[in-house]
């Protein structure tokens, strides 16, 4: 398994590289937070171990990135145990926070973890599919397709936008919702949202009106507009979801 280890800290990034190669683990080490997202796109690490207190850009801000189009799962590491700092990375989309100082048993113990986690959701993506009227959405391959038509690739972000979208057919999701959901955080762009709404409106054909279609309400959100049915196999959504993805999907 390969490990990305951050940490602005030179003396704990070299204890962290050579604790973990000792346990089997191939590491990538960083020290900025450029560096992280440079080696990220290079190597294609399994996970990645990310300081909050970085040069330039800042942990949160590369947690930020990554998430952009990447799950890979990231286990935030800082000084601070401050309960705004946990809830700000957590809701940027890091799957642990670990409190400096800690032993490196735990931390390895916290990357088994995930790495357990993850193979299991893996197991469990291969089977999983949302639909919503004439649209099925493959949760393993980001992939949707239209009336039974050739499957068409939409990017992660556009994917998650559409899957809250479908998840909720017939709803109105408000512009903030959809943003914290696709993005990761509150303060997101929403002209960047219709944007790629624009885009996911285009790669499928979808019409303008009617079922089927993505309605704007001006000053509000956006909504799937229902079909007479909805229907799924699985029940666990995409990563990033939030309490008010409510679940339209069955287990079959």
């Amino acid at each position: 398994m390969r490990v990305l280890i951050v940490d602005h800290d030179q003396d704990l990034l070299d204890i962290m590289t050579y604790s973990l190669r000792r346990d089997g683990y191939e590491v990538i080490a960083a020290t900025t937070g450029q560096q992280a997202l440079d080696r990220l796109h290079a190597d294609r690490p399994d996970i990645v171990v990310l300081d909050l207190k970085l040069r330039g850009l800042t942990g949160f801000e590369v947690c930020r990135r990554i998430r952009l189009d990447s799950e890979v799962p990231i286990i935030m590491i800082s000084s601070s145990g401050e309960e705004a700092d946990v809830l700000r990375a957590l809701s940027l989309g890091a799957d642990d926070y670990v409190t400096k100082p800690f032993s490196l048993k735990q931390l390895a113990a916290r990357i088994e973890a995930i790495a357990r986690r993850c193979r299991t959701d893996s197991y469990a993506r291969a089977v999983r599919t949302v639909k919503a009227g004439d649209l099925a959405l493959s949760l393993q391959s980001y992939e949707v397709t239209r009336g039974g038509g050739d499957p068409i690739q939409l990017t992660p972000l556009e994917f998650r936008i559409l899957y809250m979208l479908a998840m909720n057919e017939g709803q109105i999701i408000p512009y903030t919702r959809l943003v914290d959901y696709a993005w990761g955080f509150e303060d997101g762009d929403a002209n960047l949202l219709k944007t790629h709404i624009c885009h996911v409106r285009a790669k499928l054909g979808l019409p303008l009106e009617g079922p089927g279609a993505i309605r704007a309400l001006a000053t509000v959100g956006y909504s799937l507009v229902k079909h007479r049915t909805v229907s799924g196999v699985g029940t666990a959504p995409p990563p990033q979801t939030r309490a008010w993805a409510t679940g339209r999907a069955t287990a079959g």
